[in-house]
């Protein structure tokens, strides 16, 4: 028999919520309050409309691995990063690859001045406008991939890029 977190995920992704569109929309079905976090009392109750049997405290024990924070609530970040299938291999070398080449300096992050090197800001829609500066468009694609809230221009593949692998990366 699967762990409960890996049942879950498989009866999360056989009902239809596939990839990350799919979570976030299941998350917002179960977030009663519209708080844009799930308490246990709402997590629970999302677990056993889906049916799965489990018992309250293995509803507990998903919860407190989802809160990973440890605030007593699941954000959306922590309950997708959660459900979100491992990466294949394929992908991760794929993303290494992308990381390495926009990494300019060779220094494990990627900033404004490796941007310069790897995007051609100019052609953006929004500094065609005039609406942004080149360095806008720069920190808004950095910010993409930064740890929401808390953008600093920097991305790092171990602690942006995917977090939650951070061993499937090699090396890194």
């Amino acid at each position: 028999m699967a762990d409960p977190i890996t049942k879950l995920r498989a009866a999360c992704l056989s009902r239809g919520a596939h990839g990350i569109m799919g979570l976030g929309r299941l998350f917002r079905i179960i977030d009663d309050d519209g708080s844009k976090s799930l308490n246990f009392s709402e997590f629970h109750k999302g677990i056993d409309e889906y049916g799965l049997g489990f018992s309250r405290n293995e509803i507990q024990e998903i919860f407190n691995v989802f809160d990973k924070d440890g605030s007593g609530t699941i954000g959306n970040t922590e309950f997708i990063r959660a459900l979100r299938p491992p990466m294949s291999q394929s992908r991760i070398d794929v993303i290494n690859k992308a990381f390495d080449k926009m990494d300019k300096s060779k220094d494990g992050n990627i900033n404004l001045a490796d941007m310069r090197g790897v995007y051609i800001a100019t052609k953006h829609p929004k500094f065609l406008s005039g609406e942004w500066t080149e360095d806008q468009v720069f920190r808004h694609l950095l910010d993409v991939f930064d740890t929401p809230g808390q953008g600093d221009g920097t991305v790092s593949i171990h602690r942006n890029v995917n977090p939650g692998h951070l061993n499937e990366f090699d090396g890194r």
